[in-house]
């Protein structure tokens, strides 16, 4: 499609831009070559449990597929993958093989203008409520594992509203959207089952995390209990695989399912089962060599679940969605090239996925989509697919573009929030004058206008890493293509649509395209709610909890607090009841003989009564 004329005014800022509108709807300890995966070899090679392809083709008739027999939702299948970089797929061009992602993509639909967020627990927040940060507090960083925080509780979240049209609702995978209340949890979020992680990273193969000394726990979950049985050495790509295998094997084909599979990798420690290494011992870079072996062991994981949903009848009746959470990091091991920055930066490389769709429901297979998509646009977009209601009085921030991607129609969307910080560390020289009276430029802040891109603030390390740059000390900055920001710089505009790589700031050429865009940001910050960042809490320490990353906010804390609360207001009522019988005996020495009778009387009746003001 052609992309808009660059001249094309921006559209004024509407309930619309971020609400539910008709049809438009709103990222090493361990080396692979370690002894446990060694011993584990055999054991773990979960590729061997499925038949190859061409001898499941006979399986594949044994049950009848959904598309032709029981449900007209499809299935929702939604991989995301964590940390891979914008390079680190085959077809753009990486030195690591991914034949599975390469196939699929070229099958369905390639989403080459699509935004995701710089980090873990914003991107996942976003899919799962379809809300920009700025609308669920969680603004800031990402949601520690000693922080008394989850995904805000009034938040509908994807799954349930998939339940509520009879959807089976599964995740397999890492959570990363709080847990330090039973509440929080993923079952009582909306999914029916869960297995996998609640923290944003752990060890592979152990499942267990140290948040800081002394900090450290079990990280496996299924459902709401810790999942001891499970504490075998089995490398987590091929854990997850096998229990999405099991799922698909029990579930009835003919009942709509939403399997939301969130891989581990290829999030550091870079670790990855022995056999990954052999088509990568060219890469000098170790940090990369072993990167390299992870994401070919997710490709072939990526590859069994496939496998899974013909043989068991769903492939047919399915939307497979794939997506990576952020950017890659190249300190470890990930590539963004050519685009700038990295994970945890607004610039391109931070933000800018790996992401298609594959399915047989697709009206325009085989093709490239470049409008503009976002994470945010999921929620929405499955919510109809599936048939289900959103209802009007709430805000969304994403867009239904199933038709965009499927026939290949303009997007509806024409403008992304990428976030704004109040509480990240300001800029040095930003300012209300370098922004026009409009905006303070020293808080950290990215958007896109149709073609327009503007941040504030600090975006983060802005190097543009080029692969020959990976020497065995890993990414050297000598070979990187450096810039030096300029003092007193705290504003850059681009043009994505002609400059993709964010190479020619524009901000001083074009000061009335800035303004625009300041006041678009003003005007999305007024709809912000507060940032939800708490500060580490002791009682999370695993020590205090079995030995387990787990729910510590217990009900008990609430009954002590009820029995404290009733204490205090005991206290209080007796504390009136005495001041109200020294009042009685005040008066009652001062009124006349004749009346005292009468006055004690009606004393000792208000006493009882405890009215208002005795």
């Amino acid at each position: 499609m052609a992309p808009r004329d660059s001249a094309e005014p921006l559209p004024p800022l509407s309930p619309q831009a971020w609400a539910w509108s008709g049809k438009f709807l709103a990222m090493g300890a361990l080396a692979g070559f370690s002894v446990l995966s060694l011993l584990t070899y055999g054991y773990l090679c979960w590729g061997q449990d499925l038949e190859e392809e061409g001898s499941l083709k006979a399986q594949v008739d044994e049950r009848p597929e959904a598309g032709t027999a029981g449900t007209s939702q499809p299935h929702l299948i939604f991989i995301l993958a964590d940390d891979q970089g914008f390079r680190d797929v085959g077809y753009h061009g990486s030195e690591i093989k991914t034949p599975t992602l390469d196939k699929l993509a070229a099958e369905g639909v390639k989403l080459e203008n699509y935004y995701v967020q710089p980090i873990c627990t914003p991107s996942r927040s976003q899919f799962i409520t379809g809300k920009y940060q700025i609308h669920t507090g969680l603004q800031h960083s990402i949601i520690r594992p000693t922080q008394p925080n989850c995904l805000p509780l009034d938040n509908a979240t994807l799954p349930q509203k998939l339940k509520e049209v009879g959807y089976s609702t599964h995740m397999v995978g890492k959570w990363h959207l709080g847990f330090y209340r039973k509440d929080c949890m993923p079952t009582k979020r909306g999914f029916d089952t869960f297995f996998g992680s609640l923290l944003g990273s752990g060890d592979y193969y152990t499942h267990y995390k140290c948040d800081s000394p002394g900090v450290c726990g079990y990280d496996l979950y299924e459902n709401d209990n810790a999942a001891w049985d499970y504490d075998n050495g089995i490398y987590s790509t091929q854990m997850y695989t096998q229990r999405v295998q099991q799922i698909l094997a029990t579930h009835d084909p003919t009942k709509p399912l939403f399997l939301y599979v969130a891989y581990q990798a290829v999030h550091s420690p870079l670790q990855a089962p022995g056999r990954y290494f052999e088509h990568y011992r060219s890469i000098i870079n170790i940090n990369r060599r072993r990167y390299a072996a992870m994401l070919s062991c997710l490709d072939e994981a990526i590859h069994n679940v496939t496998l899974a949903l013909k043989r068991y009848g769903f492939y047919n009746n399915s939307i497979i969605i794939y997506s990576s959470d952020n950017g890659g990091q190249p300190t470890a091991g990930g590539s963004n090239w050519p685009l700038r920055g990295s994970k945890g930066t607004y610039w391109e490389g931070g933000i800018r996925a790996v992401g298609f769709v594959h399915s047989p429901l697709l009206k325009n297979k085989g093709t490239v989509c470049k409008e503009l998509v976002h994470i945010t646009d999921w929620y929405p977009t499955l919510i109809s697919l599936a048939e289900g209601q959103i209802d009007e009085d709430i805000q969304l921030d994403g867009y239904d573009i199933w038709e965009t991607i499927s026939e290949g129609l303009r997007s509806p969307r024409v403008d992304i929030l990428h976030n704004i910080d109040p509480i990240y560390t300001k800029a040095k020289n930003g300012s209300w004058a370098a922004g026009y009276g409009i905006w303070n430029t020293a808080i950290q802040s990215a958007i896109r206008v149709q073609h327009w891109k503007l941040l504030t603030g600090n975006p983060g390390y802005s190097d543009w890493v080029p692969p020959q740059a990976f020497s065995n000390l890993g990414p050297n900055r000598w070979h990187n293509e450096r810039i030096t920001l300029s003092t007193g710089k705290s504003i850059w505009l681009f043009n994505i649509t002609a400059d993709p790589y964010e190479r020619v700031d524009l901000s001083s050429r074009y000061p009335g395209i800035v303004k625009k865009l300041l006041r678009r940001l003003s005007q999305f910050n007024k709809t912000a709610v507060p940032v939800r960042y708490p500060p580490k809490d002791p009682r999370s320490n695993p020590r205090l909890n079995g030995g387990v990353w787990g729910p510590w906010y217990k009900e008990e804390n609430k009954k002590k607090k009820s029995n404290k609360t009733k204490a205090k207001k005991m206290q209080k009522k007796k504390s009136k009841a005495r001041m109200r019988k020294q009042l009685a005996a005040q008066l009652l020495n001062k009124m006349p003989p004749k009346c005292c009778h009468w006055l004690n009387a009606k004393l000792s009746a208000l006493v009882k009564l405890r009215l208002p003001g005795f």
